[in-house]
């Protein structure tokens, strides 16, 4: 059972890992967008994502160098990530449920590499860790695994009932339940493990820690003590492989849907990078027709676009 569940652990990691790089690549791989043209762009520097300007403002803006602002970017983006910025705005009652939910899974997380970090330095450090310092990561460690998985659980059950309900249900297939009820499952028997066998989640940690140490050795324990956490982890590995795998990686898309279509304004200049990417689209052919678009598969987009409609 030990080494069973060490075994699933590396994978389910290694999976993840696998499965958010080949999304990356695959998005990063998508034809040019279509410009969108929507202010403020977040990243304008100048000052002027304040009032929605651009770098189009200026006279000859094509000679003179972009300011482009990284930290404007990222004062929008940390607080989309952290508190769904934009569903509170466009849709709160969703939102009081959604957020709970993704706040409980980064509390998981970060509680998980506090573990890490804890298992790295008491295997560097075992003197150190022995300490205030160890008592300060046990603190966090406990702090931010029963706050991550009842706002998890609370989020993921609340999630289940709105999608039973008019509009949502509309929009719903049977996958989307069955992935909150895979949350469900998993956090509802880690809280259960802490809570029965595990309160200050010192068996967990020290998986986790003979996890990034590659210490392969069995929970110190007997009966339910060591049976729970073990399918705790096991339950969560499997998850975490899972959640890449499905629709739920849109924590991967949401960096294209900001910066490769929302705030894509990189300008087309001759003889540069915009340029060679448009005229490679424009060669495509067209393989569908309709009134506005007479495509056989031989004519390109370019010929599409230039040809004189009126014949």
């Amino acid at each position: 059972m030990t080494i069973i569940t060490y075994m699933i652990a590396y994978c389910g990691m290694a999976i993840f890992l696998v499965a958010c790089v080949a999304r990356f690549k695959m998005w990063s791989k998508m034809p040019m967008h279509l410009r969108w043209e929507l202010y403020p762009v977040a990243h304008e520097g100048g000052g002027r994502a304040t009032y929605g300007g651009s770098y189009l403002e200026e006279s000859d803006w094509w000679t003179k160098p972009r300011n482009v602002s990284l930290l404007g970017e990222a004062k929008v983006m940390v607080p989309e990530i952290l508190f769904l910025e934009a569903l509170k705005e466009h849709n709160n009652q969703l939102w009081k449920l959604s957020f709970p939910f993704h706040f409980g899974l980064y509390l998981v997380a970060a509680c998980t590499i506090l573990m890490m970090v804890n298992g790295v330095l008491g295997a560097l450090f075992p003197g150190l860790m022995a300490g205030i310092i160890g008592t300060l990561f046990s603190w966090l460690i406990s702090i931010t695994g029963y706050a991550g998985l009842v706002l998890g659980l609370v989020g993921a059950v609340g999630l289940i009932q709105r999608r039973f309900v008019k509009p949502l249900r509309d929009y719903s297939a049977p996958v989307d339940v069955l992935n909150l009820v895979f949350f469900v499952i998993a956090f509802g028997t880690a809280l259960t493990t802490a809570l029965w066998v595990d309160r200050g989640f010192e068996r967990v940690s020290t998986f986790v820690g003979n996890l990034v140490t590659f210490h392969v050795s069995p929970l110190p324990g007997t009966g339910p003590e060591v049976f729970m956490p073990m399918i705790s982890a096991i339950l969560l590995a499997m998850l975490v492989a899972y959640i890449p795998l499905t629709h739920m990686s849109h924590f991967v898309g949401k960096y294209f849907a900001y910066h490769s279509i929302r705030w894509a304004d990189e300008p087309n200049l001759p003889g540069g990078k915009q340029e060679k990417v448009i005229h490679e689209l424009l060669d495509q052919p067209v393989s569908w027709s309709a009134p506005h678009i007479q495509g056989d598969g031989k004519k390109t987009w370019l010929d599409v676009a230039t040809e004189d409609q009126k014949k």
